[in-house]
């Protein structure tokens, strides 16, 4: 087993030779870019043209995927890990997106905001039960993300019209959808950790190859992609959004892929949770929209969660034995950790 983590980069840009800070920045931006225009892309398609084909969408989007990895050069060959983990790999994530797709019909929108706000807490429990990582978050970054959480839920409810409606059916296939979630954050690390030499192109790569024809089945059983591709057929321009809006949701996979294979799990769980406050707070600011007392409460509460993650870990109370717990950083800093305060027991392999 190699201890070593791989020279990795970023569309041509070097990661590991740069500090911590840098290395984030570069991704969290990569991040951002990808999934704030695949925001405005999907509210243009699903609410402007009333498309509203998930299944069939995601379909194009992975073909999309398919032809910028191969222009970037990437071939099987270059595989370092067997299809067979991809594989479960691609059964969760479809299974993640099948179970979340379906608890629309069960959950109203400020339910639906509730439980996708907590995903960064499972993500950090699940970690302690991952073969290959073993997690063990200081009690600090609990604290961050519970805050973290707490303020998501306010300041998104704070414009719901209805209270949240549970049903009993749709908390369960919720619920389900996060755990996967979860483990497949928390898997697509242990694939990093396990083996230093996978690439983020490769993990993404075979995640899309071994996913499309899990895809297959619910669009022919709902009967979407014969009426997807008779709307998309009559207005051929949607299709033209859905490449510009994969072509920047590949960035933002990338990116995302990056921070697993740098920061962990659970801090990429915390920065994309904080991405749909980001989100929001900017569809204030464009539009215009009146904050209220609980828009501002939620905001003081994320910042206290992002500000307390920040924080070094030398300088909290017990500093000391919070800091044996740290995982070795990868070679551009050795002075800092690699995955946000972690311990690790020893690795056994995945597959």
């Amino acid at each position: 087993m190699k201890n070593e983590e791989q020279a990795r980069s970023l569309f041509g840009i070097s990661l590991s030779d740069r500090p911590r800070w840098q290395q984030f920045l570069i991704c969290s931006s990569g991040f951002f870019f990808g999934y704030l225009v695949n925001g405005i892309c999907e509210e243009y398609v699903y609410n402007r043209l009333q498309f509203s084909y998930g299944w069939y969408f995601t379909f194009v989007q992975g073909f999309v995927y398919l032809i910028l990895i191969y222009l970037q050069g990437f071939t099987p060959k270059q595989m370092v890990n067997p299809w067979k983990t991809y594989v479960k790999l691609s059964a969760v994530l479809m299974g993640s997106h099948g179970l979340t797709k379906g608890s629309l019909a069960f959950l109203n929108y400020p339910a639906q905001i509730m439980f996708k706000s907590t995903k960064v807490l499972p993500v950090m429990i699940m970690g302690a039960f991952i073969p290959g990582l073993r997690r063990k978050y200081p009690i600090h970054e609990y604290i961050s993300a519970l805050l973290l959480v707490i303020g998501l839920i306010l300041f998104t409810l704070a414009d719901a019209h209805t209270s949240p409606n549970f049903s009993i059916f749709g908390v369960v296939m919720i619920m389900g959808a996060l755990i996967m979630d979860a483990f497949l954050g928390n898997f697509q690390e242990a694939i990093f950790t396990m083996n230093p030499d996978t690439t983020q192109t490769e993990m993404l790569f075979c995640s899309t190859v071994v996913g499309l024809p899990f895809l297959v089945p619910p669009m022919i059983l709902t009967g979407e992609l014969f009426k997807a591709w008779n709307s998309c057929s009559e207005h051929p321009y949607v299709y033209g959004v859905l490449v510009f809006e994969a072509m920047a949701t590949f960035i933002g996979q990338v990116s995302v892929l990056s921070l697993i294979a740098i920061f962990g799990a659970a801090t990429t769980a915390m920065i994309t949770t904080a991405r749909k406050a980001v989100t929001l707070l900017l569809s204030f600011l464009i539009f215009t929209k009146p904050l209220t007392e609980q828009h501002g409460t939620g905001l003081l509460l994320i910042a206290m969660g992002i500000i307390l993650k920040m924080l070094p870990e030398n300088k909290l109370p017990g500093g000391s034995a919070i800091a044996k717990h740290r995982k070795p950083s990868i070679k551009a800093d050795n002075s800092l950790p690699a995955n946000g305060g972690v311990v690790e027991e020893e690795r056994r392999p995945l597959v």
